[in-house]
């Protein structure tokens, strides 16, 4: 059987590890030795459970959709992540990694964000711990998500745009980089997805599993058995499909779907499905897929969705789609504004356009009538509404 948990070095297979640069290369080490031995402490996991229940809210519920249900003829079930405080799966990593900080003794935290809702869930638990707080954002998505920018900003944050290459996630990323280079004493980097060096994508994976170990708890409540036939979630970075997958990654009963953005359609320059067009480099200081040309230049990603517009991938769903433990299947703009719609109109919820991707798979894929198929609804679309409604 497959081991996917990270090996000592911070490799899933050939994917993973750190590659920094010197400056980094002391917190970066700072974080590899302690966070385990942190995270592991019977007071650390009190309050991360604590703040889990009392102030995100959960357990959130997994939610039998019966028209949806009755529409595919199968069993659909739905992981609200969007229901957390915030609105989506993003609090779970931001309350994690900020006790983590505050365990670490830094005063002064970052973040990038695509979609604003890192942005916005980072905002939040720096509020809540008195902390200094500075998001890095495309400028391009800080137009088309100008809600969470408020958000953010009234929650006392900074707010400092991206203007280099295309504006968006990556861009975001690289100006947070510089920043931690720049000021390694104070200042804790958090990632907002299973990507950058390790030990960043396993942490945010073991935050994130808290969906999955729900699911399960819910499923036996409700079912009789805990374990379901699929679990489809979508994937950009990939934070949200690791936490819903990653407690069924050792059953091989339970069909793992995570759906990367096709954007205008793989065969186009617009497109953010770095599986499917990418190959292995070195992005953000990880070896994963990423879209890039034949002598290494990075190609600019492209989806209507901002937390799906990266042009890499987690490294643990790197070596996920190579052992094909995950099928990943890529969704265009225009399925997914469908499968948003669709959802919105037959269970009375807007997801957000990152978790529309994971909803197209139901008109891609058959189901059978007795199949418990778990969708993660990991937020909400209120960020979304203006590209929603240009739609109409």
């Amino acid at each position: 059987m497959n081991n996917y948990k990270v090996n000592e070095q911070g490799f899933y297979g050939e994917y993973g590890g750190a590659f920094i640069p010197e400056m980094l290369y002391p917190n970066v080490e700072e974080l590899k030795k302690q966070y385990l031995q942190i995270i592991n402490t019977a007071d650390f996991q009190k309050e991360f459970n604590e703040l889990l229940k009392n102030y995100v809210g959960r357990p959130n519920p997994l939610y039998f959709a019966k028209r949806l249900s009755a529409k595919y003829q199968t069993n659909i079930y739905l992981k609200r992540e969007d229901l957390n405080h915030t609105g989506s799966h993003k609090i779970n990593n931001t309350i994690g990694q900020i006790l983590l900080a505050k365990q670490l003794g830094k005063t002064r935290i970052i973040a990038e964000t695509g979609a604003g809702q890192h942005g916005v869930a980072t905002a939040t638990v720096c509020a809540l711990m008195n902390l200094q707080c500075v998001v890095y954002m495309g400028e391009i998505d800080m137009q088309r998500q100008a809600p969470n920018v408020s958000r953010m900003k009234m929650l006392g944050a900074e707010v400092i745009p991206a203007k280099s290459g295309s504006q968006t996630l990556k861009d975001a990323t690289n100006e947070a980089i510089r920043d931690w280079i720049n000021n390694p004493e104070n200042t804790y980097y958090i990632i907002g997805s299973v990507v950058g060096p390790h030990p960043y994508p396993d942490m945010v994976a073991r935050f994130q599993s808290v969906i999955s170990k729900e699911i399960k708890t819910q499923l036996k409540e409700q079912t009789g058995n805990e374990n379901p036939n699929y679990v489809i979630a979508c994937v950009g970075g990939g934070s949200n499909a690791i936490g819903a997958f990653y407690h069924f990654l050792d059953e091989p009963s339970v069909k793992l779907i995570a759906t990367e953005a096709a954007g205008m359609g793989i065969d186009t320059n617009k497109t953010a499905a770095s599986l499917k067009v990418g190959s292995p480099g070195i992005i953000h200081g990880s070896r994963t897929y990423l879209m890039q040309t034949a002598d290494g230049q990075i190609i600019e990603p492209y989806s209507i969705s901002a937390g799906l517009d990266y042009p890499g991938i987690g490294p643990i769903h790197a070596y996920l789609n190579d052992t094909q433990r995950v099928d990943y299947i890529n969704i265009t703009d225009k399925e997914a504004l469908s499968a948003g719609f669709m959802l919105t109109q037959t269970e009375g919820i807007i997801p957000a356009l990152e978790s529309a991707h994971a909803f197209a798979v139901l008109d891609k894929k058959k189901f059978e009538k007795n199949d418990i198929v778990v969708i993660n609804l990991s937020g909400r679309g209120d960020k979304d509404l203006a590209t929603y409604i240009s739609e109409l």
